[in-house]
């Protein structure tokens, strides 16, 4: 394990929900419909559920003047339709999601007892993933992914009456949030949403933070959801150069998300490092 990880904060309960390890490469010239069955033919037996999901749109850290410019919408012709395919193991808590230009791997809490397996386990099963589908773009002749960024997401669920019983007790949950007003007008608020980011050293990348509240599907339960994506350009497009930004993204975010959020749920989320 890095030197780097060995001093990561550590929670025995720690409230994620999902990760998300992946990366964006620029789309691949002539990979289409059929392409998605016949890597399907290779990974069913360890996923053998899938689904068809609208595909995601690309996402690049801009620097400089870029960084605020608008996105503009194109319009172009597709010869084939463009589809994000999710290719699900027998569990539901592991899922690969593919596209004409993203590799992604997913862990999900499906059950209440399903527990978060660590990003030492998550990781080897991003990179097999990873490996398998840059051997298969070899064996049928597309051309090797140019990988773009590299992205690490946390999806985190902090239910009410766990550290806070409402947003007057914010400061509570988030070490940012003080609450206070420099008047006496303002009640409470009813409901806060937070968004920071946050440059990675040498401009590797990005930090998000986006802290909203939410109703949790499966139980109708008030929550705060608080994700975290670090996301950015890796050195080059090598597997060991993938694997070492997403290293880096996963240290941004445990990091991150220890000093965003307070001492107090850190004691109620087990903190043992």
């Amino acid at each position: 394990m890095p030197e780097r990880n060995r001093t990561l904060p550590e929670f025995s309960r720690p409230p994620v929900i999902e990760t998300v390890l992946g990366v964006q490469f620029r789309p691949v010239a002539n990979f289409s419909i059929p392409h998605f069955g016949l890597f399907w033919a290779k990974i069913r037996d360890k996923y053998p559920g899938y689904e068809v999901q609208p595909p995601l749109g690309p996402v690049i850290e801009e620097f400089g003047e870029g960084q605020w410019k608008n996105v503009g919408v194109n319009i172009e012709l597709m010869q084939v339709p463009e589809v994000r395919c999710w290719f699900k193991d027998s569990s539901g808590t592991q899922l690969i999601q593919l596209q004409r230009d993203r590799c992604l791997f997913n862990w999900r809490k499906v059950k209440d007892e399903d527990m978060y397996p660590r990003y030492d386990n998550i990781k080897p099963r991003f990179a097999e993933t990873w490996i398998e589908f840059c051997s298969f773009m070899h064996e049928v002749g597309l051309e090797e992914p140019e990988v773009n960024q590299c992205e690490v997401t946390y999806v985190n669920h902090i239910d009410l009456g766990h550290g806070w019983k409402s947003y007057a007790e914010l400061k509570n949950v988030i070490a940012c949030w003080s609450g206070e007003i420099s008047g006496s007008f303002l009640p409470d608020p009813e409901s806060v949403n937070i968004g920071a980011r946050y440059v990675l050293p040498n401009g590797k990348g990005r930090l998000h933070v986006l802290m909203q509240p939410a109703i949790r599907r499966t139980d109708a339960k008030e929550i705060l959801q608080l994700n975290l994506t670090a996301r950015g350009k890796p050195e080059s497009s090598t597997a060991e150069h993938v694997f070492e930004w997403l290293d880096l993204g996963h240290e941004w975010i445990v990091r991150g998300f220890t000093d965003f959020t307070t001492k107090s749920m850190h004691d109620i989320w087990e903190r043992r490092a």
